[in-house]
């Protein structure tokens, strides 16, 4: 995969992991995460608790060593990588998340029609 599309998805993987243990868990780290793909390093500030930041780190492992160029969706993947008790874990954290997310924007598009 491109190395902006590798950025992009974990800025993704971060944004969700952040949001869902800021909402769900306590005491957070604050540690900074070094990536290095296709020659190129990535470091990423993370704000979480350990139990999250296993979770994330296993994440990252799973896209580092994703094998397709152009990268499916993980749910949709021909040959997943994510062992079943993980899967299972980081698609709860998705779909708080995904859920939180959406309903942040639908509401500021309400109040923006109000204003």
């Amino acid at each position: 995969m491109e190395i902006t599309k590798f950025k992009e998805e974990t800025q993704t993987l971060k944004k969700f992991f952040e949001l869902y243990c800021e909402d769900k868990h306590s005491p957070k780290e604050k540690i900074t995460k070094i990536l290095t793909y296709k020659n190129e390093t990535i470091h990423i500030d993370l704000n979480l608790c350990p139990e999250c930041l296993e979770k994330i780190q296993y994440s990252f492992d799973r896209l580092l060593d994703c094998p397709h160029e152009i990268k499916p969706r993980c749910r949709t993947c021909p040959n997943p990588c994510y062992e079943k008790k993980q899967w299972k874990e980081v698609a709860k954290v998705m779909r708080y998340s995904g859920t939180k997310l959406g309903l942040s924007l639908v509401k500021k598009k309400i109040k923006s029609l109000f204003k």
